[in-house]
Formats: structure tokens, C-alpha cells, sequence
């Protein structure tokens, strides 16, 4: 299941050399996106009985549209979407374009009885650029992102006692030191929660493939894939820089519950005048609506 120490090691020398995990060509910015969104999302049902869950509507307008639109502000150009519970919905509400980016899919057969590490090893033989990675539960304002853009970050804020899931702790430099869960830690150390966002160099994608390869290939499937970047931190293969969204507008939306608070944090009159009315067909140069019917 490891790589060899040896490669590795050469690989964290050559790292540091070329600066912040690649080449040159690694930091430019990102403008592919990889969308998760193959999961039932059982904990919101019966929302989710006659739709996927990046349709829940948030006062009036759905996940997915409300991410879609922050894609576009941020000049993304393709945008690759991995499917599985009630594929069709997507398909119908997305097509095959959505303002200025391309839009791909990628069904995920075993959605029912696999966890998001299935999902993103699915996207594999897509994706061949740098890229953010975003699941499909997330609303968040647009402007979050601008820190995003760039390859090898991860975007976190500081634990807080309604939170849960996978932590992470940094050094000095904003580095990502180690990933843990909920609250366990040394005493006095600050720990961070994921926020599902990332961005990923190439060469730092080549190897997580490599890392996602053996999981899969073990029977891992239920595994979440912030195990395999867990494992490669603490390994020194892989380099993550940390965002902040502390105190900023974001919202993870798992239960009815989290969709109520989401609906406090972002009203829709907050959302019209910020976004929606900012997104014209002239915002992109084109004459068609934003989403593309298939």
C-alpha cells in the first residue's frame, strides 16, 4: 500500500526546488473545477427522495445554482460533475454548459454502498489539470474563492463546538501539519475544520491517483478521501497551504437542521443583490441563458 520511502523523499526535495509542490506551470491559476455530488444525502430526507442534495433549494435558489455562479464570477471554464443518486436531475438542470464553462460528468455506479474517496477515484481519467475540488453541500459567498484559485490549498476555519468531521492543524508557515478528527489534539493546539474545498496541482493529483489506486484496489471504498490526504501529509508527500474562511459566510448542509441555519446566514435578499443580479448573460459574453437544458 506505500509508496517507497526513497521516492518519496527525492520527490519532497524536488518539491521544495520548484517551490509550492510543482513547476512553474502548477501555480498558474485554476480553472477546472471537480464537483462531488454523487451521494444520497439521506440525513436531509425526504428532500432528497426526489432529488439529489446540491438541489436543496436556500430561500428560493439551489445549491448548485448558487455554486455555479461563484464558478463563473471566478472565470472557471470546465466543470466536471460526479454523479450517482438521481443523475438526471443534474443532467436536466446543468446540460452540458453552464455560463462560461463546459460542463463533463462522470457517473459513480457504486454511489449506494461507496463513500466520496469512490467518487473522487472516479474522476481520475478526467482530470488532467490543476484543479479545485468542491462537494456538492456547500453554499458560501463568491469572493471566498479568490484565495482558492491557486493549486495545493485547502480551505479551513477554526473549530467550533457545532462542528464535526476532519480537522487539520498548521504551522507557522500555514502549512497543513497533520489531519485528525473533531477536537482530539495536543492541549492548546488550535485545530481547523475542513471546509470540502481544495485545490490540487497536477503533480500533486499524479500522486494522490497513485495513493486513491491502492485504497480502492484494497477494498476501501467507504473510506473518506481526506484519509489518503491525511496519509500523504504526514508522509511529506503532499504540501497544503491553508485558507482561511474563519468568521467568513459558508455553510456545510448535511441535515434540516444545517439547511435552517444556512437559510439565517444567507438570506435571499442578501443573494439578489450580491449575486443573482450580477450574473447577466453580458457578465459572461453570451446570449444564452446561464443554464443549458440537455
Amino acid at each position: 500500500m506505500r509508496i517507497i520511502v526513497t521516492n518519496i523523499i527525492g520527490t519532497v526535495k524536488k518539491d521544495k526546488d520548484m517551490n509550492l509542490n510543482g513547476s512553474n506551470h502548477d501555480n498558474e491559476r485554476v480553472t477546472t473545477a471537480l464537483l462531488l455530488a454523487a451521494g444520497i444525502g439521506s440525513r436531509l430526507y425526504p428532500l432528497t427522495q426526489s432529488m439529489p442534495k446540491c438541489l436543496t433549494m436556500v430561500n428560493g435558489t439551489s445549491i448548485l445554482e448558487r455554486l455555479i455562479m461563484c464558478l463563473n464570477q471566478q472565470g472557471f471554464k470546465r466543470l466536471v460533475v460526479v454523479t450517482g443518486h438521481l443523475e438526471h436531475c443534474i443532467w436536466e438542470f446543468l446540460g452540458t454548459r453552464a455560463g462560461n464553462m463546459t460542463v463533463e460528468y462522470v457517473f459513480s455506479p457504486l454511489y449506494e454502498t461507496t463513500n466520496n474517496i469512490y467518487s473522487l477515484w472516479m474522476a481520475r481519467q478526467r482530470i488532467h489539470e490543476s484543479f479545485l475540488l468542491i462537494e456538492s453541500d456547500l453554499i458560501f459567498d463568491e469572493y471566498l474563492l479568490d484565495d482558492m484559485c491557486y493549486p495545493d490549498r485547502i480551505a479551513v476555519a477554526r473549530m467550533q463546538p457545532w462542528m464535526n468531521g476532519s480537522t487539520v492543524t498548521v504551522n507557522t508557515q500555514r502549512q497543513v501539519k497533520r489531519f485528525q478528527n473533531g477536537f482530539a489534539g495536543l492541549p492548546n493546539e488550535i485545530r481547523y475544520k475542513t471546509v470540502n474545498i481544495y485545490s490540487f496541482s497536477l503533480t500533486s493529483w499524479q500522486r494522490i491517483k497513485d495513493w486513491l489506486d491502492k485504497h480502492i484496489s484494497s477494498g476501501k471504498v467507504n473510506n473518506y478521501y481526506e484519509t489518503v490526504l491525511a496519509e500523504m501529509v504526514a508522509e511529506g508527500s503532499l504540501i497544503l497551504h491553508s485558507v482561511s474562511f474563519d468568521g467568513k459566510p459558508w455553510y456545510e448542509i448535511d441535515t434540516i437542521a444545517d439547511l435552517a441555519e444556512a437559510e439565517k446566514l444567507f438570506s435571499a435578499d442578501i443573494y439578489e443583490r450580491t449575486i443573482r443580479d450580477n450574473i447577466t448573460p453580458q457578465t459572461f459574453g453570451i446570449s444564452r441563458p446561464l443554464f443549458q437544458e440537455t
